[in-house]
């Protein structure tokens, strides 16, 4: 489980359950309006339908996975990571990294590692693994658009469901039937505070998040590249370490070092 999603997630749920309670005196089915959830949920939802194929859309419990759990390797593991590799072809010679790569995880750097024990020619191996890292970001791409599609027409149906609420609550304004016209009027403001959340509390975030954890996991897969091209070269580890510490913060390097 992502703890920074998880914590956003409870902040998120507490505050508005809060206020929405206090507002309503503990009468929280006032803020519940069938006609809103429809208007924008489902408008929403037939957007994405219509903007995105079918193939992408039955990804989408994919996308919400990865925005709660994060199974990738981190920065500072793929360091550690590629250093030990490079000090054991280092110390073993290249052919010693075939048992390894039965044991590693990531199927990039599995794949990478393959070609490289094999004797692929290091230009092949950069443009078969780029071409993947290209894929990848494609993929991850379609994630954000959904969400961001959400956040863009969900307050305009927002808005839709107020108008419909406004005209149902005018056509009503001559039979002075307080009920209808609260009815109207309830759908009308409802209707606009669905678009607003699920535009910035939630498909926003989510989308958002989904932007950073495919930018990490590019420069992780940069990472490992340079790393596999290095050891293939039989750069001394301190090198392919270098290397590797090329794509993190100032900080980050200056612990490595002193610990190397």
């Amino acid at each position: 489980m992502d703890k920074a999603s998880l914590i956003g997630i409870i902040i998120g749920v507490g505050c508005l359950g809060f206020v929405f309670f206090e507002v309503s005196h503990g009468h929280l089915a006032m803020f519940f309006s069938m006609e809103g959830v429809l208007m924008v949920f489902g408008g929403s939802l037939s957007v994405t339908f219509m903007a995105m194929p079918m193939d992408k859309m039955k990804q989408v419990p994919n996308y919400i996975k990865r925005f709660l759990l994060h199974k990738g390797l981190e920065p500072v593991e793929v360091i550690h990571l590629m250093n030990d590799l490079a000090e054991k072809a280092r110390r073993d010679g290249i052919l010693a990294l075939e048992s390894e790569t039965q044991k590693i995880k990531d199927p990039f750097l599995a794949s990478g590692l393959k070609m490289a024990v094999d004797g692929v020619e290091p230009s092949a191996i950069e443009s078969t693994l780029r071409m993947e890292i290209a894929a990848m970001q494609e993929r991850h791409k379609a994630g954000k658009k959904f969400f961001d599609l959400i956040k863009l027409y969900g307050p305009g149906y927002g808005l839709v469901g107020t108008l419909v609420g406004q005209v149902g609550m005018f056509g009503q304004l001559a039979s002075a039937d307080i009920g209808a016209l609260g009815h109207a009027l309830a759908l009308a403001v409802v209707a606009t505070m669905y678009g607003a959340i699920i535009a910035n509390a939630v498909c926003g975030p989510i989308g958002d998040k989904l932007a950073l954890r495919s930018s990490e996991e590019i420069q992780g897969r940069e990472m490992m590249l340079q790393g596999i091209l290095s050891i293939q070269s039989g750069d001394n580890p301190r090198v392919t370490l270098d290397k590797c510490l090329a794509f993190v913060p100032g900080p980050a390097r200056a612990k490595f070092k002193q610990a190397a």
